[in-house]
């Protein structure tokens, strides 16, 4: 099973900036809507942002002013730039995407609904 993931994460201080990394594997040739979500301790998954193909983009409440999200469709990459982070910031970050189409020994597939692991974000007051 296909799974992206992502990397940097950290704990960082109030008003610092980080940017996170979302990644498809090497074989996956391009990715579809791609939707950053968070989850904060004791409460429920929220959207961040998302990007479509075209570059389109959504933000979610938390994220207008502060946050960009962005793709690298050559890298097979989206990321999310985070400025003047805050405690309220803190959870885990997670990226979906809605379909990848994928080459392997000269075959195309496709898979839906893939999911990386998270990566945590600790903003410190």
């Amino acid at each position: 099973q296909v799974q992206l993931v992502e990397s940097g994460g950290g704990l960082v201080q109030t008003g610092e900036t980080l940017t996170l990394s979302c990644a498809g594997p090497m074989f996956v040739s391009s990715l579809g809507v791609v939707t950053w979500y968070r989850q904060a301790p004791g409460k429920e998954r929220d959207q961040v942002a998302s990007i479509r193909v075209d570059g389109t983009t959504n933000y979610g409440d938390s994220a207008k002013d502060r946050f960009t999200i962005s793709r690298d469709d050559a890298k097979r990459m989206v990321y999310l730039k985070m400025n003047r982070l805050q405690p309220e910031d803190t959870a885990v970050y997670t990226c979906n995407t809605d379909v990848v189409k994928i080459r392997i020994g000269g075959m195309t597939t496709f898979e839906y609904d893939v999911w990386g692991q998270g990566t945590q974000v600790t903003v410190s007051s």
